[in-house]
C-alpha cells in the first residue's frame, strides 16, 4: 500500500484539523453526531462494513438517532455515507445521493478534504434543520476522525 493511501497519513494534521473543525461547526447548529472513519481496505462489500463501523462506533445509541458516518476506505477508492435511523426517517428522498454526488465530484478531481467538509456541511445542515441544538445537547460522540 502506498503512505499516500495508507489512513493513517491519509490527511495531514492540518487537513484533519479543518475536518475536525467542520464536525465541530456542525455539531454547533444540532444535537445530531458526525463521524469520520478512515481504513485502507475492507474484504466486505463497502455498505455493508461501514454499517459495522457505525455499530461499533456507538453511533446507533445516541440519544435521538440522528448519528451521520463518513467512512473512507483510502486504498478501495470508496466511501459510504450513513444515517442513523432517526435522521432518515426525516430527510427527504435522494438527501444522501445529493451529498454523495457532491463529495464524489471532489474526490475525483483528488479534493478529498474539500469534498468531506462539503459532505459535513451539508450534512450539518439537514441535521439542524431537523436535530436543532437543544439546552441540555451533550457532544455524545467523539468529533477527532477515527482510523483503522
Amino acid at each position: 500500500m502506498s503512505k499516500q493511501r495508507d489512513p493513517k497519513n491519509f490527511f495531514t494534521k492540518a487537513e484533519e484539523a479543518e475536518i475536525v473543525a467542520a464536525i465541530r461547526a456542525a455539531e454547533n447548529r444540532t444535537s445530531g453526531e458526525l463521524r469520520v472513519h478512515l481504513e485502507a481496505h475492507t474484504d466486505e462489500p463497502n455498505r455493508e462494513h461501514a454499517q459495522k463501523i457505525f455499530e461499533e462506533a456507538g453511533m446507533t445509541q445516541t440519544e435521538r438517532r440522528n448519528g451521520v458516518l463518513f467512512y473512507l476506505a483510502t486504498e478501495d477508492k470508496q466511501f459510504t455515507i450513513l444515517g442513523d435511523k432517526g435522521i432518515n426517517e426525516k430527510v427527504p428522498e435522494g438527501f444522501w445521493d445529493e451529498i454523495r454526488d457532491t463529495m464524489q465530484d471532489n474526490f475525483r478531481q483528488g479534493h478529498f478534504v474539500k469534498g468531506l467538509v462539503a459532505g459535513i456541511e451539508m450534512a450539518g445542515k439537514a441535521l439542524a434543520e431537523y436535530f436543532p441544538v437543544q439546552d441540555d445537547d451533550d457532544n455524545e460522540l467523539s468529533d477527532e476522525i477515527s482510523k483503522s
